[in-house]
């Protein structure tokens, strides 16, 4: 009874501190984009050489793959020209093609505020518009990398603002810049702002609707990456990022999982989450996610704190951190611990 008590009284804590800053507001809820990307009805009318095309949602990673390498060149550049928002978003599809296919696909969107996406250099590797849009971006060369790290981004976080101007080394391409920069040319990164983030810190965040719908196509993400021949990952997730790799993990292709500014994983321990990946957690002296309650309730709250020790998480040093968003800062304890497991130095 004692601690049905403690329960509910946490769980009060947690209206109290969602409805304080941002409310119930039925408009503050965004819709999950899932499914196949656009176009994916003509795609399934095509062929190449004779041969169905691989269905974007039931073929696996591995079958697309192995569907491309049947392939021409001829004919794999077809496919982009004629359907680039279904080969840029095709897990297991050659990287390159990908690449091409995204540019191809921001530039028909014709919208100024992804038109940087299609700048020189650029290496989209996913691009869907629908939505507030979504995208993943890689920094480096993921198609010769010794090392492979992937960003997984909390709230606000879309197809618009992933490289917005903000304070430097924050938001998905910042970290993942300055991870890679840390890290060295043998790893590449990718920031995947690949699922429908919550906006504010309000029911959307303090629920696991997105995330669930954002956990499965991050583990088809992974997959893919495996398919063409990229090393496991690892999953650096922040805030509510954290939340999708969670529910992710038991099924991601990953090596190591690192969760920053968590407000949980859902999950009581890093055994529960069900996964043969390394579990890490780091949190700053002056994260507000701190002050939010570590419960699950009712659907509210995302459980237990991965940073106590209770949890059973590998510790990353994080006391030279400040605030939410400073774990990828150059000269931190953090990102210096972050690129020595993105580059498997840690054992």
């Amino acid at each position: 009874m004692r601690r049905f008590g403690r329960t509910v009284v946490a769980a009060a804590l947690a209206v109290a501190v969602v409805a304080g800053t941002a409310g119930w507001a039925a408009g503050d809820s965004r819709p999950a984009v899932t499914g196949p990307p656009p176009g994916s009805a003509a795609w399934r009318a095509g062929s190449a050489g004779g041969r169905a095309l691989p269905d974007p949602e039931a073929a696996s990673p591995y079958e697309v793959a192995r569907f491309f390498a049947a392939l021409d060149g001829d004919a794999r550049r077809e496919l982009v020209r004629a359907h680039p928002l279904v080969v840029g978003n095709l897990d297991g599809a050659p990287l390159p093609l990908r690449y091409e296919a995204n540019r191809l696909a921001v530039l028909a969107t014709g919208e100024a505020r992804y038109a940087p996406l299609a700048g020189p250099g650029r290496q989209i590797l996913a691009f869907d518009p629908r939505g507030r849009g979504q995208v993943a971006e890689v920094f480096g060369d993921l198609e010769r990398a010794a090392h492979v790290s992937v960003v997984v981004p909390g709230s606000d976080n879309d197809a618009a603002t992933h490289d917005a101007a903000r304070a430097p080394h924050t938001g998905p391409a910042g970290m993942a810049r300055a991870l890679r920069a840390a890290a060295g040319d043998g790893t590449a990164v990718v920031a995947w702002t690949g699922y429908t983030t919550p906006v504010g810190v309000g029911l959307d965040a303090a629920t696991g609707r997105l995330a669930e719908a954002g956990a499965v196509r991050l583990a088809r993400f992974t997959a893919g990456l495996d398919a063409v021949g990229a090393p496991d990952p690892v999953l650096f997730c922040h805030s509510y990022g954290s939340v999708v790799c969670g529910l992710a993990a038991r099924h991601a292709d990953a090596s190591d999982v690192v969760v920053l500014g968590s407000p949980g994983m859902r999950a009581d321990t890093a055994a529960g989450l069900g996964t043969r990946a390394r579990v890490w957690a780091a949190r700053g002296p002056s994260d507000w996610i701190a002050d939010v309650p570590n419960v699950e309730f009712a659907g509210l709250g995302h459980g237990a704190d991965p940073a106590a020790p209770a949890f059973g998480a590998r510790r990353v040093p994080a006391g030279d951190v400040r605030g939410h968003t400073g774990y990828f800062v150059p000269g931190t304890g953090s990102l210096a611990a972050f690129a020595a497991i993105a580059k498997g130095e840690v054992r």
